[in-house]
């Protein structure tokens, strides 16, 4: 079992390695020199205007919310695409393809029952008036 997971541990060590000696050659080397000026906050060029305590449009949220929704859609059809042929063939595939009679929907209708599911919930967000902006 461990013998499975060593390329991701033997990556992940590295990874971790990595990041510390970047953070520590960055201290060492570098010197911080704080100015008012850049104390400030700044984003994307602009003065900041106003309290980062103001309340925002529930609106934001829901455009938020959605667009993780639609983000996990895609992560799940991804896998779903690469592994279609495979959902749809009742049998083990031979030589990389499906047996004469056993083919199924399986793959297709788990698709189109997740799709459809977005889709209503899109339908429903939609005429509820969150993708307007006043």
């Amino acid at each position: 079992m461990l013998r499975i997971y060593l390329p991701v541990l033997l990556l992940l060590g590295f990874v971790i390695l990595n990041a510390v000696l970047i953070l520590g050659i960055a201290h060492l080397t570098v010197r911080a020199q704080p100015t008012p000026v850049k104390s400030q906050a700044y984003e994307s060029g602009i003065a900041p205007l106003g309290d980062a305590r103001e309340r925002v449009s529930v609106k934001f949220y829901l455009v938020a919310m959605l667009f993780i929704v639609f983000d996990i859609e895609t992560v799940f059809m991804i896998p779903w695409g690469v592994q279609y042929r495979q959902l749809s063939c009742l049998v083990p595939m031979v030589a990389d393809a499906c047996p004469r009679g056993q083919l199924s929907f399986f793959g297709l209708g788990e698709m189109l029952m997740f799709a459809t599911i977005l889709i209503v919930g899109f339908i429903y967000v939609w005429k509820k008036g969150a993708l307007t902006w006043d």
